[in-house]
């Protein structure tokens, strides 16, 4: 009777950003990255719903106050939040966007040019779907001729 027990499959540890950045062109977008990138998304997409949550807490919690002054700055401060909340909703959409390319087998390369978006551009900002010289170029023509 052979009792020889499995291991259990291990995901390997994720790599660090300067772990990424060190690695060469030719490991674009290789399982180890785009298992970093995704748990970054990941990790941004429950954070933003995380956000979304306190933010209905917070708006149930009015309290009524007599005094104009402070009743407009109250609701200054629910005007701002929920602009900050909108522009999370937007955010999150990309966020969802950007686990979907990677699952596609899409992620990190530029929806206008199919070239690399590049490491450093995708850890400042990890929903970026152009390359630099694409979104250049995309912000000077917005610029001329208006969006």
């Amino acid at each position: 009777m052979n009792t020889k027990t499995r291991k259990p499959t291990q995901t390997p540890p994720l790599l660090t950003e300067e772990e990424i950045l060190k690695m060469s062109e030719d490991d674009y977008m290789n399982p180890a990255q785009l298992a970093f990138f995704k748990a970054r998304l990941e990790k941004m997409e429950q954070d933003l719903i995380r956000n979304a949550g306190q933010t209905t807490e917070n708006l149930r919690e009015t309290t009524l106050v007599p005094d104009p002054a402070d009743r407009a700055t109250i609701e200054e401060e629910h005007a701002l939040e929920l602009r900050t909340r909108d522009r999370e909703r937007k955010l999150l959409k990309k966020v969802k966007q950007s686990l979907a390319s990677i699952e596609s087998g899409d992620y990190g390369w530029c929806v206008e040019t199919g070239e690399p978006i590049g490491i450093a551009r995708l850890l400042a900002r990890p929903t970026a779907t152009l390359s630099l010289e694409a979104q250049q170029r995309r912000e000077l023509k917005q610029k001329l001729y208006g969006d």
